[in-house]
This record gives structure tokens, sequence and C-alpha cells, in this order.
């Protein structure tokens, strides 16, 4: 599998890393230093509607008001492993202990609250989709933008990010590096060219979540670069210098 794009512009917010010179420092190293610093506030969501958010869809609608702040898009893909899991666990959790559940809490479960916050806050009606695919969540939402990009669109806004994990997962997910958010504008083009190899073995190359992966890669002045999948496969990415 292959395919190719551009990228028109970019934005990511974690905690302590909220601007482009931060990320740029950041890619620069080549340790994995967990992310750490304050949770920072977001100057462009409504108190009362930011309070009501999730961490990762806080996270998520800043990163893509910024972009429409600057840019007109087609339409916008978030991608993330987990949604609204923190949510999810309370629900799970009143219900275990026979409490009464949140109204706001089971109406903001769902995995594309995210994407709905985007729209209402923005006041632009865009076509938005949610998906999730496991580890290779980034990467299928790259795909589903090429779908959109091979159609009618021009200009594709993809969101990926993930909030905090509940203690009772932390054995089975890393939670290092979350929360984040990543957003980019993809538009169709040849500067990036993208295929999925076979992995020669089972270890991860990173343990950074795939768009972080992407994210350091692309802003590095390295010719290739690779993101992790799954067990099997990479995603080998390489660049026109």
């Amino acid at each position: 599998m292959k395919f190719s794009l551009d990228i028109l512009d970019w934005r990511a917010v974690a905690p302590g890393v909220n601007n482009c010179a931060d990320w740029i420092q950041w890619a620069q190293c080549s340790g994995a230093d967990a992310f750490s610093g304050e949770i920072p506030k977001s100057e462009q969501i409504p108190m009362m509607s930011a309070r009501r958010m999730s961490i990762g869809s806080r996270f998520a609608v800043d990163v893509g008001l910024s972009l429409l702040a600057k840019h007109q898009v087609d339409a916008a893909i978030f991608s993330s492993q987990h949604g609204e899991l923190e949510r999810s666990w309370r629900i799970l959790h009143a219900l275990a202990e026979d409490d009464a559940i949140s109204p706001t809490e089971f109406s903001m479960s769902v995995h594309n609250t995210a994407a709905g916050w985007l729209t209402i806050i923005s006041k632009n009606p865009l076509p938005v989709t949610s998906l999730a695919a496991g580890k290779d969540s980034f990467q299928q939402g790259l795909l589903e933008a090429q779908a959109m990009l091979s159609g009618d669109a021009s200009r594709i806004m993809l969101v990926d990010f993930e909030g905090e994990i509940p203690s009772l997962y932390t054995e089975s997910v890393n939670s290092e590096f979350l929360p984040y958010a990543m957003a980019i504008i993809v538009t169709a083009g040849d500067t990036l060219q993208c295929q999925r190899i076979s992995k020669a073995d089972k270890a991860d190359l990173s343990v950074l979540p795939q768009a972080l992966q992407f994210l350091r890669g692309y802003l590095s002045s390295t010719p290739l670069f690779t993101v992790s999948a799954d067990n099997r496969h990479h995603w080998q990415w390489t660049r026109e210098l």
C-alpha cells in the first residue's frame, strides 16, 4: 500500500508543550522523555464549554480551532485509539456502585464528542468523521483523508488525540505520553510518500503514539522516517528535499 500527500499546516498541544517552537525543539531531541508540565488552558474555547470537556477533547478542539482560524477545509477527521475512555470508565464505575449516571457524562461519552464540539464552537457545519483503529488510528485517519481527497475535497483536517487513561487500564495502555492532540491539514501532493512495509522483528520502534512519531519525523530534517503500526508492519515515510 502506497500513497502521497502534502501538509499545509499543523498544530499540536501536550502538557508543557503548547507552541510550534517547543514542538520543533522536542522533535530535535533523540530521547523519548515523557511530557511534563502544566496542562495549558485554551483561550479559544469558552470557559463553560471547556469545563464540560475531557482533557483529550479539549486539546483536540483547541488545535482544530487554531487551524480553522487560518484555513478553510472541506472536511475534518478525528482519530483516537481510546476516545472518551475516561468518561466511559466513570459511567461503568457508577453502574457498578449503583450510583446515578450523570447525563453529561453519558451524552459526552461517545467517540465523536470532540468532533461535535469543534463544529459547535467554531460555528462551522463541517462534514466530520471519527474513527478508531487501535494503535494504527492515526495512519488509518490518513487513509480516510486520501479517500476524501480522491473525491471533491481539496483540504482535509486530521485531528489525532488521546486523553488521560484511568489507572485501571495503565497495565495494558502506555499512558506515558498522554494526553496530547495533533492536527494537520492534508492536501493532494507528492512531498511526502508513505508505504506500508513488513516489520523485521516484533519490537516496537517507539513508545510514542503514532501521531507523535509522525510529527517528530515530519519536523526533523531526515529524508526517511518510520511510524510503528502493529506486530507485523510499519509505515515508512520519505520526503522530497
